[in-house]
């Protein structure tokens, strides 16, 4: 895709708004398969069902395009997980948060890794927009982990002095590089054993009931 630098208006009408999502939703699958820099406009036109003419007239440029990726997969990935860990009330409830996310990586053999981690590792150093993009994705994925450890806090599960600031953080980079493992391994063995352990860190500030 070429370069343009004015970001392109949100559509206006329905079928507009369909195509654009069509166009970000092939585009998201081509991403994570063969990365940005691997996603060609043609690849996309053809996935996608459209024409050149439709991709630039709703994005501006191919970084317009990655920051819409960006914000899709963030909003998929919190809809999978945050009803899960909105209704965390017990360590019981954190393990089965940890089954889903694991779950999902083995029924792929720990193939793909994490849209957001691999557009992570391809972007964040030579693209300062697209960096901004992910660390605010990445930031509210922990809020989403935060607030069902607050949960805990708030029903007496976990001991006042719990850190859930610092336990969200340890969840979500438990997470992302176990992800990372799983996709050179083919096995979610590091996935488990990450999560696992600060599960275990969690279990430590449990109160007695």
């Amino acid at each position: 895709m070429s370069t343009r630098t004015a970001r392109q208006d949100a559509p206006s009408t329905k079928k507009g708004r369909a195509t654009r999502d069509r166009i970000i939703a092939a585009a998201a699958d081509l991403m994570y398969r063969h990365g940005a820099a691997g996603t060609s406009t043609p690849a996309l036109r053809d996935v996608a069902g459209v024409s050149s003419s439709q991709i630039y007239h709703y994005f501006a440029d191919k970084d317009d395009l990655t920051r819409a990726v960006i914000a899709y997969q963030t909003e998929a990935i919190l809809a999978n997980q945050a009803p899960l860990l909105a209704r965390l009330d017990s360590l019981d409830a954190l393990k089965a948060w940890r089954d889903v996310v694991v779950d999902a990586a083995r029924q792929y053999g720990g193939t793909g890794g994490c849209p957001l981690g691999s557009l992570s590792s391809e972007l964040s150093d030579h693209d300062p927009q697209a960096r901004d993009a992910l660390a605010a994705s990445f930031t509210a994925w922990a809020t989403v982990i935060r607030e069902g450890l607050l949960g805990m806090l708030a029903n007496g599960s976990l001991r006042p002095q719990t850190d859930a600031d610092q336990l969200a953080l340890a969840l979500l980079a438990a997470v992302q590089g176990g992800l990372l493992l799983a996709q050179a391994q083919h096995t979610t063995d590091a996935l488990e054993a990450a999560i696992d352990t600060v599960i275990a860190h969690i279990h430590d500030q449990a109160t007695a009931r």
